[in-house]
């Protein structure tokens, strides 16, 4: 049996359980943003902003978020389909979403997960609860903020 992408294995960097759905695209700045809107259960909206996108792959809506490395491979495959030069590898991350509702990638620059208490405006104050860049990814020992690091969202 082949192993395809998603099934690969790979080192979970942060679980988020909540319904994230994709909300925008700007392609004049490059950046994707994931929400999930405060309801009954959340009292506060997340926003996950992936910057410098280069590359996605997506499903509208992801049930339980976990956001995972990528194996080598994989890197390198989704690298030469988006055409992106080899001299930007060192500054970029490909991240592997995985969720109940459906998987995908985002290759970017840096990603950011931000608490709001509205669901439609942006506070003047950011909240940062978690972020990631590729450099995060080259520390000994991984991240510093792991799937089992307290104050998971």
């Amino acid at each position: 049996m082949a192993i395809r992408p998603q099934d690969a294995p790979t080192t979970l960097l942060h679980r988020f359980d909540r319904t994230f759905r994709v909300w925008h695209y700007g392609v004049g700045h490059s950046q994707l943003l994931l929400r999930s809107r405060k309801d009954r259960e959340e009292d506060t909206r997340l926003d996950l902003l992936f910057e410098a996108v280069e590359s996605m792959q997506l499903v509208t809506r992801y049930e339980g978020l976990e956001l995972h490395t990528v194996d080598d491979d994989e890197f390198s495959r989704v690298y030469e389909a988006s055409g992106v030069p080899p001299r930007w590898r060192e500054s970029r991350l490909v991240l592997r979403l995985r969720s109940r509702s459906g998987t995908g990638y985002v290759q970017c620059g840096r990603v950011v997960a931000e608490r709001h208490p509205d669901n439609e405006v942006a506070s003047a104050i950011r909240d940062v609860v978690w972020s990631l860049r590729p450099s995060g990814l080259r520390i000994p020992g991984g991240p510093e903020t792991g799937p089992t690091a307290p104050g998971r969202e």
